[in-house]
């Protein structure tokens, strides 16, 4: 049932007025904390409106309670959507497995393969790179099970969540920011997915004139259709919204580890078991591998950090803080192991084929045979379109809904992120290992690094995981988060500040620049460190000098402490 008003039904106590009146400072926050199971709950949202009706349970005893009136909760119509509102009850669905499999989706595909097969074209050891990814993602875990927990507390996504650390409207930069970033990933994905199709074509197609380069394009005319027929696929999909990607995810898992399993073993018999496959010595120097590690641990971090700054588009979802938790410890576990197939497959092609292939389209077309070609092409496309709906639409399409929640819902915006892909041209990105490794996974974490600490400074350190739902979805200049006009300058300014120093590292990558001195060159080769440190502690300092008080939303006392 859909309620118009806030109140809290409860029986009046004998011992004070019914018009008692309650202060501006109580009434005006409120969160979203669960009530005790003794106390029977009933939620129901309309669109402008959040109604709470609570009545004392059948089995306790009767005692008198306070009579306590609260503000409705209204929020602002230019600052909620349906996709934009705390999640109900009901909708919290998300199991510690299915938080799991999600990883299992994300991490089984063709970028994590080619990730692992990059560094080994790059010089390393299997054991060197499986030891730099996983010390990565170990590492990643931290910011990753932090950021998610006010999701699953609060039932917020990362846009709302960004407005208690950049304020009401600041919250657009860091949210366009790490759209812009999903919609690069859209495009490498859709065009990896494009590839596969471009596999399954005839010869005689695949040898025509429309398989000539175009250097205007930076591709051939046919491989630009088939990333454009892959990029219509997915759209059914993302149609369906976050039921749709939950369950792709839930039943692709099993898929897509059978298959992965299935390359394993092709690898193992044809290369004459693991020990030809895993012989392939480093060819670097102890300082060489050393000049690479960091930022290759640089990249691999890079690689899910924007999933892990967006994380609450997911925990919100998660029935419990266990649940979101167990969840996570999914992505050390299953990007190891998944890496370890990219390493020792890719190790495999120098005894299988004479020459390393790091690329698994390639290699999926050096295998040959019909049969082993249409499972191929179905794993790929599967295990193209979970990782990309899943970690590259959802963030891009919250961030235009948070943008403007009148004009966007979560599938015009899943759409402007589709057509966004195509403009970031990702057969450029995916023209070397070198471009796609040092260029863009380390570049854009420049970028998400000093957002991601911001906000984890912000809720822990400052607000002390205490945050009013209220203000979140208020414009009100007396709002918690309203700050300057709608902009928080000290989180502004830690932003610019982690940034910077980066620029001049990334434009010498991109030939802008033809040389830098060393030290701007070791920034960017530990881009996310350096941003992540560098922009949190500075906004903690920044905040305390503003002498911002630490506990600035009290907690209403008819309400227990959160799980």
């Amino acid at each position: 049932m859909v309620s118009k008003y806030l109140s809290l039904h409860l029986p009046p106590n004998p011992h004070s007025s019914s018009t008692t009146a309650i202060s501006p400072t109580t009434t005006r926050f409120l969160t979203t904390r669960p009530f005790p199971t003794s106390i029977p709950t009933k939620l129901s949202v309309s669109r402008r409106w959040l109604s709470f009706s609570t009545m004392a349970s059948s089995q306790a005893t009767p005692s008198p309670t306070p009579t306590s009136k609260f503000n409705d909760f209204e929020p602002h119509p230019t600052l909620t959507n349906d996709d934009l509102k705390p999640t109900a009850p009901h909708q919290r669905t998300f199991s510690g497995w299915e938080m799991a499999s999600l990883w299992v989706g994300l991490v089984v595909g063709v970028p994590s393969y080619y990730l692992a097969g990059s560094l080994v074209e790059l010089g390393m050891a299997w054991w060197q790179g499986i030891a730099t990814v996983v010390a990565a993602n170990i590492i990643l875990l931290v910011p990753l099970v932090l950021t998610g927990h006010p999701g699953t507390r609060y039932g917020i996504s990362f846009p709302v969540l960004a407005r208690s650390a950049f304020g009401i409207r600041g919250a657009h930069l860091p949210t366009l920011l790490r759209a812009l970033v999903g919609c690069g990933w859209y495009g490498i994905e859709t065009w990896i997915g494009g590839e596969a199709i471009f596999l399954l074509l005839p010869k005689t197609i695949k040898q025509s004139s429309l398989s000539q380069f175009l250097p205007w394009l930076g591709t051939s005319p046919l491989e630009f259709s088939c990333f454009i027929v892959f990029w219509l696929a997915q759209l059914a999909i993302v149609w369906r919204g976050m039921d749709g990607i939950r369950e792709l995810e839930k039943y692709s898992a099993p898929i897509l580890i059978i298959l992965t399993s299935c390359l394993l073993l092709w690898s193992y018999v044809n290369a004459g078991g693991f020990t030809p496959m895993l012989s392939l010595s480093s060819r670097l120097s102890s300082s060489q591998f050393w000049s690479l590690f960091f930022p290759s641990l640089t990249a691999n971090i890079s690689f899910w950090a924007t999933v892990a700054l967006n994380i609450p588009d997911f925990t919100r979802y998660a029935k419990t803080q266990t649940d979101q938790i167990i969840g996570q410890v999914g992505l050390p576990i299953f990007m190891g192991a998944f890496t370890f197939v990219g390493l020792a497959v890719t190790s495999s092609t120098t005894v299988i084929f004479g020459r390393l292939i790091s690329n698994p389209i390639q290699l999926l077309g050096q295998i040959g045979g019909f049969t082993t070609m249409i499972l191929a092409i179905i794993g790929i496309s599967l295990a193209t379109i979970t990782t990309n709906i899943a970690a590259n639409v959802v963030a891009p399409a919250n961030a235009l809904v948070n943008l403007s929640p009148s004009k966007f819902t979560f599938r015009r915006g899943a759409l402007l992120t589709a057509l966004l892909g195509i403009a970031f041209q990702p057969w450029r990105l995916l023209h070397s290992s070198e471009s796609f490794v040092y260029t863009w996974l380390v570049g854009y974490s420049a970028l998400l690094g000093p957002i991601g600490s911001i906000i984890l400074a912000d809720y822990y350190l400052i607000h002390r995981m205490n945050l009013s739902i209220n203000d979140l979805y208020s414009l009100s200049p007396h709002g918690a988060y309203y700050y300057s006009g709608g902009y928080n300058l000290a989180a502004m300014t830690a932003l610019v500040i982690g940034i910077l120093p980066v620029v001049p590292g990334l434009l010498q990558k991109l030939g802008i620049l033809t040389s830098v001195p060393d030290t701007f060159v070791a920034i960017y080769n530990n881009a996310w460190f350096f941003s992540f440190f560098s922009a949190g502690i500075l906004y903690w300092i920044l905040s305390c000098l503003k002498g911002k008080d630490r506990n600035s939303h009290p907690l209403d006392p008819l309400l227990p402490a959160a799980n």
